[in-house]
């Protein structure tokens, strides 16, 4: 029988030549039986090994939603202040690499394939550790990083907080986002346990950041257990605003006259609060000039995020995959206007709360395009559309089901006059499905010439 350092030579033998980056995600997705695992002993283990040295400053962002908008903006204003970044966020909409992105740029496969081998390396020194796909891929995306000279690292939690891989990397500062329902199964059944667990990123001694308005005792109560330095919204910080621009106040600093972030939605503006939170609180190590942040906000850009493409009919696309980000969705689809139709392209996992989801959208929405996905965690479009007709209360409502997301906005589109609007929302799987050749461009037939 093969121990696992004979297997993995086996496995990298002449039929599968470990020179390529899917050759590498092929294989991180064969080493565990679970997709999740919980606990960090395993990469703990594995971290120690590679001996990594993290000289960076350190800013982690965890929450239910709003972290990929957050690491965006704290990137983008960190860049106009002239720093060096590194940033590592997830899930990825269509490559893998664009988990990560070193100076602005998402790094190439090729540049991410020898921290792999360092990491397989690690993990088969002395005695062999088992890995998750996530658990694997998150160490070599942080031995990039850690190599890769930045002055700032900014890494997103990709599930909870305080088991999550990111968390073996102390954080020089801490930022929680918005807290709701998800992943109960995982993190507990109220805010108040999802909310403890997300807490675990906080380090003694270092300031904490939570935008939310209403954030769960059991985070409050974590800073100040443990001494963290709590920047809490409404309390440390905060913003105002009117229909031309916004201002913001924290602890002994304001910036007034500021033009509303790249990022649409109207949530954005609370992100975008933690972002300004968060910087002030690193002052001393990474000072960032007023100017820096104006530019750093008016040029960010994250694909997927309330993302509106301009055509006829109009495109809008959103990751948004739980009841909380969808009845955000909502509020920002409400204020774009009147449209005669509203078309939805949608597709999620298996363990959503897809009734609370259509709840949430249904006035808005005419017609359903369901959709599978490649992923066996996703629920079936027929499922979906089960779930919505035996919910339906719309007279005129309709609804088919489709085999992927490209050919679902296929025929949404084909159905869709041009003053209509198309949405495409739910996982990263239905988005990153419409935009795997590019940015869907729509254009009536009575436009072409």
């Amino acid at each position: 029988m093969l121990n696992a350092i004979e297997q993995f030579q086996v496995d990298v033998g002449d039929n599968l030549a470990m020179d390529s980056l899917d050759s590498w995600l092929a294989h991180c997705e064969r080493l565990h039986p679970h997709t999740i695992e919980m606990g960090l002993d395993r990469v703990q283990t594995v971290l120690k090994r590679l001996d990594l040295h993290f000289e960076a400053c350190v800013i982690t962002v965890a929450g239910t939603n709003g972290k990929g908008s957050t690491c965006a903006m704290l990137e983008a204003c960190l860049l106009q202040a002239g720093y060096r970044t590194g940033v590592y966020t997830s899930p990825h909409l269509v490559h893998f690499q664009e988990r990560c992105r070193i100076h602005g740029e998402t790094v190439e496969p090729e540049s991410l394939t020898p921290h792999f081998a360092l990491v397989e390396a690690a993990r088969c020194q002395d005695s062999v550790i088992s890995l998750s796909y996530f658990e694997f891929t998150t160490l070599a995306i942080l031995s990039l990083i850690a190599q890769s000279q930045v002055d700032v690292a900014i890494l997103e939690v990709g599930l909870g907080g305080r088991l999550d891989a990111v968390n073996v990397i102390d954080a020089d500062c801490a930022v929680i986002t918005s807290i709701d329902l998800d992943h109960t199964e995982l993190l507990g059944p109220d805010r108040e346990s999802i909310g403890l667990e997300k807490a675990g990123i906080m380090r003694s001694g270092k300031p904490v950041v939570v935008s939310d308005p209403v954030p769960p005792d059991s985070v409050l109560a974590h800073a100040a257990s443990i001494g963290a330095d709590l920047w809490q919204f409404g309390k440390d910080f905060n913003f105002t605003g009117d229909k031309q621009q916004w201002a913001w106040a924290g602890r002994g600093r304001r910036y007034s006259g500021l033009a509303y972030p790249a990022l649409r939605g109207a949530n954005q503006l609370i992100n975008a609060s933690g972002v300004l939170a968060a910087l002030e609180a690193v002052r001393v190590r990474l000072p960032v000039t007023a100017q820096a942040i104006r530019n750093g906000l008016a040029m960010v850009e994250l694909p997927g995020r309330f993302q509106i493409i301009p055509g006829q009919p109009t495109l809008v696309l959103d990751v948004a995959h739980n009841p909380h980000a969808v009845a955000a969705l909502s509020e920002n689809l409400d204020a774009m206007g009147f449209y005669p139709t509203t078309h939805a392209v949608f597709g999620a996992m298996a363990d959503k709360d897809v009734f609370a989801i259509m709840q949430r959208v249904g006035v808005l929405v005419d017609k359903w395009y369901f959709c599978d996905l490649p992923t066996t965690r996703a629920a079936g479009a027929l499922d979906l559309q089960k779930q919505w007709q035996s919910n339906n209360t719309k007279k005129n409502g309709s609804s088919c089901i489709y085999k992927n997301p490209q050919s679902a906005l296929d025929a949404a589109f084909a159905a869709a006059d041009p003053a209509d609007r198309i949405v495409v929302f739910g996982s990263f799987f239905t988005v990153g499905g419409v935009l795997k050749d590019g940015i869907p461009r729509l254009n009536a037939p009575h436009l072409n010439p």
